[in-house]
């Protein structure tokens, strides 16, 4: 017996010794070799995984062992670049519990045969790659399974029923894919979940469902962008331990229920962008957790109940809505209340004055009510305010005395409203203050020495307002300061002399007022100063000539002065949108460049000026029979000019090239009558038209008559290398492209110090320029939009249709778009083009950006959460620009209001144009407003523009998949029938 339990003894401890050698290397067998047959590893993060050294593989980057047995349990190779297909084959390691592929190129499909494999998990992500297809199908055995994260992939198609057997799932993430079914009931059979994650997917629309209640162990509930529909059911009032209640940007009706204080544990409740009518709830005032409430862009009614004012508020949002009535006074007395915000709603009557006292308040947005009374003075009582937001209201009286003390401000605005009195001096010099906008009130007094403090201030905005005195010499040291708007005021004196040292002015508007003097010399350092207003003044003295030098300058108004002298031909170099010097004291003869029609308006007013051809003006007199030795010496100066000019252009060429015989290389795209020596002689200054982010541009007139465009990249030798990538870019795709709605590359320049491109001149600019300046405006009629529409659209389908491989522009934008004599567009700037290799086994043309690329409000929404570019990227730009040519507004205008760009405002207008129609009203008949003032378009004009705001609607759904291709897009603008965008495009 004794003998036997050795025997036994010893065989445990032999096995117990070699079992984990075998495990280890059975383990590393499947590593290798299903990495070696489905992955690739492109960085070469998994190098380490070779077998050898006594801890493989458990040394190994991404594997984990366990610490006793050595066997795998872990592979985590989350962000590593790997491409392939789904390696299922790792769970064929036994003991393995958690795969996280997460971040990844992983691609195809997941089928359930190969899922299956991995029913011993715990924990499955594979979030951030591009599998497409359906989910897969999960066989029962995944009784374990605690964590499934398929988030932003490409997914589509419905929710399986095997989701709804998971006994111990805690975590389920599907957002940001591409699931069309509805939100299945049996979802919530998953009784151990504590976060439910399905946000941003096209579903169908369909309703939260009603069991929702049954998941008590719910801690986040995120379903914004989810097609929700109906009424939030009653049962949501049993997820006591829920913190995260979100259900913004859906299309939920009827009331909130009155069960939602039930949510005992919740901190921050999210309803914003529904369609939820009637009063809040009274069982509000239970939540003594909530710290953010925001039911924006609904369409409450009735008075908040004063219930709510006991909540343990950090945000109180109800902004867009139809709310009515006054702010409680008891909600002053929360002492949690951070953010108070209920802008953009129909509340009326005064602001409980003791807000902010109790309180650290460090938002404060009330705008777009109809508030009256002053406003409340303890707002900045705990020195923590940084948002002061009041305007478009009717508040009175002064600005308290307390604002004066609240150097933690960075942003106010209390425009348009009735206040009166003198600006708290100190608030003019906060530190931190980047934007002070008082516009359209009635305050008065002067701008204190003290502005020298704002030293981060880069928007001053009061115009409108009784302000007098002199502008301090203190505004020269504010050196961010980028617009000033003072006009419709009463100051008086001379501009500081210094103003002309404000290098990041964009514009400067003192129109209206009282000064006088002259406007100061040397003004060459305005490099960004696009809009300078200084009519209706008492300015005399001569207009400079450096104005003629700006660079952007396209706005230029100094009508109504007692300006004299000749006008400054330097003045024609300037592109103008804005021109205006009529009402002044000029004289002489009008220059060539304004001696048009065009220019009549702005030159009228001006009794000694004449012009040979223009009328009113009278013809200037003849000059008197010269004598023979003035025309020597006139003949002398030309000689000695021209030897000047030929010794100067040489010296240039040879400064461009670095020597007088520069190693340089040219390559020609299409056969030329010119030469690079043609080109340097044109790079100076009098030919500059346009500065960029990654150079200048010149127009070169060249001795053949024929002009082109210059573009010359930022220096090299280290200073701004990511030049170079553009510059390549740009040549790469260029070059070999050839369309007649491309702007056309005729040669390229490489120097040791410089790059240079020349291209096709096109005389009217960029559809940017022409499209938003009051010129453009008058020449652009429908029929020329249209004809810009699709001459874009047909350049952008040649890229992505015809171009092998596929190029995406990725900075479609209105600025992008060059227009010809003829207003025939050509799609320009391709220094951030990428060539797609059409791989389906990559993903299918989808690639992942290091960096931002774009413009600012012509962005797919999709970029900033996948960083992923495909054609539906352009289509989405595109959209905007199409938005652009029948709205005639920026992308990023005004006027839609602080949380609103042009895609939101126009989608939000036609939805309410077919809901018009669907009750009864005329199609189109409040669409009008959309439309382009100057445009002026026919009778006949309007069903076509309908449509094309249609296509853009279409252009710009928020989930690619609902996104035509740009050869449709071609397609749909030229079809004569009516373009609808579908349910799907109008709900996003």
């Amino acid at each position: 017996m004794a003998h036997l339990q050795q025997l036994l003894l010893m065989s445990f401890l032999f096995f117990f010794y070699l079992s984990p050698a075998t495990s280890m290397t059975q383990d590393a067998g499947i590593l290798l070799h299903t990495k070696n047959a489905l992955l690739e590893d492109p960085a070469g993060h998994l190098d380490d995984w070779i077998p050898t050294g006594d801890h493989a593989p458990c040394n190994w980057t991404g594997i984990t062992c366990d610490s006793l047995t050595l066997a795998v349990t872990s592979i985590n190779l989350t962000g590593f670049d790997i491409s392939g297909e789904f390696p299922a084959a790792f769970c064929r390691i036994p003991t393995l519990l958690n795969l996280s592929l997460s971040n990844n190129m992983l691609n195809g499909s997941t089928s359930s045969q190969g899922i299956s494999l991995c029913s011993r998990l715990h924990f499955l992500d594979l979030s951030l790659n591009l599998f497409v297809g359906g989910l897969p199908e999960f066989v029962p055995e995944f009784a374990n399974l605690r964590w499934l994260d398929l988030s932003q992939n490409n997914f589509s198609g419905e929710i399986p029923a095997s989701f709804g057997r998971f006994p111990k799932l805690q975590v389920l993430c599907l957002f940001a894919n591409l699931l069309n079914g509805t939100i299945p009931a049996f979802l919530t059979n998953l009784t151990e979940l504590i976060r439910f994650e399905l946000a941003y997917n096209p579903f169908t629309p369909g309703p939260l469902p009603s069991e929702i209640g049954d998941l008590t162990k719910l801690e986040n509930l995120w379903l914004p962008f989810s097609s929700l529909i109906g009424e939030i059911p009653g049962s949501v009032g049993k997820l006591t331990k829920l913190k995260n209640l979100d259900l913004s940007n859906n299309n939920l009706s009827g009331k909130i229920p009155y069960s939602i204080g039930g949510l005992m544990s919740v901190k921050q409740i999210e309803l914003f962008c529904n369609r939820i009518s009637g009063e809040l709830p009274e069982s509000l005032r239970n939540l003594k957790s909530l710290l953010k409430f925001d039911v924006s862009q609904n369409n409450l009614t009735g008075k908040m109940p004063e219930g709510l004012a006991g909540l343990h508020l950090i945000s109180l949002g109800l902004n867009d809505n139809q709310l009515e009535g006054e702010i409680p006074e008891i909600l002053s007395s929360n002492s949690k209340l951070v953010e108070f915000k209920v802008f953009n709603n129909s509340f009326s009557g005064n602001l409980p004055g003791e807000l902010g006292r109790n309180s650290s308040l460090e938002e404060f947005d009330v705008s777009g009510n109809s508030f009256s009374g002053e406003l409340p003075p303890y707002l900045c009582y705990r020195k923590k305010l940084q948002r002061l937001v009041a305007f478009n209201n009717r508040f009175s009286g002064n600005l308290p005395e307390y604002y004066g003390e609240c150097d933690t401000l960075t942003y106010v605005r209390i425009f348009n409203n009735e206040i009166s009195g003198e600006v708290p001096v100190q608030l003019w010099s906060f530190p931190r203050l980047s934007l002070l906008e008082l516009k359209n009130n009635r305050l008065e007094g002067s701008i204190p020495p003290a502005i020298s403090g704002a030293r981060n201030l880069s928007q001053l905005l009061i115009s409108g307002n009784y302000f007098s005195g002199k502008f301090p010499v203190e505004i020269c040291r504010l050196k961010e300061l980028a617009v000033i708007d003072a006009s419709s005021n009463r100051f008086s004196g001379e501009l500081p002399a210094c103003i002309n040292e404000m290098k990041r002015l964009e514009k400067l508007d003192l129109q209206q007022n009282m000064l006088s003097g002259e406007i100061p010399n040397r003004v060459s350092s305005w490099t960004h100063l696009t809009e300078l207003n200084l009519s209706g003044n008492r300015l005399s003295g001569q207009i400079p000539r450096d104005l003629g030098n700006l660079p952007v300058l396209t706005y230029l108004d100094l009508s109504g002065n007692s300006f004299s002298g000749e006008i400054p031909t330097e003045l024609t170099n300037l592109k103008l949108n804005k021109f205006n010097l009529s009402g002044n004291n000029l004289a002489g003869k009008v220059p060539p460049g304004f001696d048009n029609g065009f220019y009549v308006s702005g030159l009228i007013g001006n009794p000694n000026l004449c012009s040979p051809n223009l009328k009113p003006f009278h013809p200037c007199p003849k000059t008197k029979t010269t004598s023979w030795f003035l025309i020597a010496v006139f003949l002398s100066l030309i000689l000695l000019l021209s030897v000047s000019l030929f010794w100067f252009y040489k010296m240039k060429a040879k400064a461009v090239g670095g020597k007088s015989k520069p190693p340089w290389k040219l390559t020609s795209f299409h056969r030329v009558g010119f030469n690079e020596d043609d080109i340097f002689t044109s790079l100076t200054d009098d030919n500059l038209i346009g500065t960029g982010g990654s150079g200048k541009v010149y127009r070169a007139k060249l001795k053949s008559g024929q002009t082109v465009a210059v573009k010359r990249l930022w220096g090299y030798n280290g200073k701004q290398p990511e030049t170079e990538g553009d510059f390549l870019s740009e040549v790469d795709t260029l070059g070999r492209i050839r369309h007649g709605n491309i702007v056309k590359l005729f040669f390229s320049c490489i120097g040791e110090d410089f790059r240079i491109l020349v291209y096709e001149y096109l005389e009217n600019g960029s559809l940017g320029d022409v499209l938003h300046g009051e010129k453009g405006g008058v020449l652009l009629d429908w029929r020329k939009r249209f004809t810009i529409a699709v001459g874009a659209a047909q350049g952008l389908a040649y890229l992505h249709h015809d171009c092998v491989p596929t190029i995406v522009h990725r900075d479609v934008k209105s600025n992008n778009i060059l227009l010809d004599g003829d207003f025939n567009p050509r799609v320009a700037d391709f220094g951030l083009a990428k060539t797609l290799q059409k791989d389906v086994s990559r993903g299918e043309g989808e690639s992942v950006m290091s960096r931002v690329a774009g413009s600012y409000g012509y962005i797919a929404p999709e970029y900033g959460y996948t960083m992923r570019v495909t054609e539906k990227s352009d289509v989405y730009s595109f959209g905007v620009v199409l938005m652009e040519l029948v709205t005639g507004k920026r992308p990023n205008d005004s006027a839609f209001g602080e949380n609103k760009d042009i895609v939101k405002w126009v989608t939000d207008e036609v939805l309410a144009s077919e809901e018009l129609r669907d009750n009864g009203g005329c199609s189109g008949t409040n669409l009008h407003h959309l439309i382009d003032e100057k445009m002026n378009p026919s009778s006949g004009d309007y069903q076509e523009i309908e449509k094309a705001l249609n296509v853009a609607i279409l252009c710009t759904s928020a989930f690619p998949m609902n996104r035509p291709s740009m050869r449709r897009v071609v397609e749909l603008l030229k079809d004569q029938r009516d373009v609808s965008p579908p349910a799907m495009a109008r709900a996003k």
